[in-house]
């Protein structure tokens, strides 16, 4: 499904957070380990499963705190069970501030692909999960998705600074990165002027 795993580390003291642990688990931590990074922290843009199939196993190689919205807290708890203590789950709401070693990162609910969908605002970039992709938005047709609230999401995100980064949850353009700039410009779900045209253009999209 061509996701993107990242890691966000703080160079000063070698720590880091793993965003959306998926099939590649093994893989993200061997890279962690290659950089001299120990995972003490797992974000979670969103519960579902191409995003957090490997939490379990992530959550268990590492002991790290996993943080996911607060509405989605208990869907990222049962993923941990028979591998980890589901009390690892931190509940997170909007404009939380998650500390990982010097670096403060933070957490934007942009509900819309689903309730409790966050972005996260780090060092010179967002990570939107499928909230914002390079060039459109993420579906508004899954049980829980709000066609309404992912408008005003995207208008949230095209408030940041122009030369934000957007590391979006999947490769779905042909790169891997953009910016707020370039997406409040060419972005054909965040260019909508209003509601009305942000819903005709979604419905032309197959939502």
């Amino acid at each position: 499904m061509q996701n993107f795993n990242y890691l966000v580390g703080c160079p000063a003291t070698g720590l880091a957070a793993l965003v959306d642990p998926a099939w590649e688990v093994e893989r993200m931590l061997t890279e962690a380990g290659k950089a001299g990074l120990r995972v003490t922290h797992i974000l979670i843009t969103h519960t579902h499963p191409d995003h957090v199939e490997g939490l379990g196993r992530a959550a268990a190689a590492t002991g790290a705190a996993v943080h996911v919205h607060h509405l989605e807290a208990e869907r990222a708890a049962a993923r941990l069970k028979g591998e980890t203590d589901p009390a690892v789950v931190r509940a997170v709401s909007d404009n939380d501030v998650i500390e990982v070693g010097t670096l403060r990162l933070t957490a934007l609910h942009t509900p819309g692909h689903t309730p409790g969908a966050t972005c996260y605002l780090v060092p010179g970039g967002v990570i939107t999960g499928d909230t914002l992709f390079i060039g459109r938005c993420g579906r508004t047709d899954f049980p829980g998705s709000d066609p309404r609230a992912m408008c005003e999401s995207l208008k949230r995100l095209a408030s940041l600074p122009e030369e934000t980064v957007v590391y979006p949850g999947h490769n779905y353009a042909a790169r891997p990165t953009s910016t707020i700039g370039q997406e409040r410009v060419g972005n054909v779900h965040m260019s909508a002027p209003d509601l009305s045209e942000f819903l005709r253009r979604r419905m032309g999209a197959g939502a």
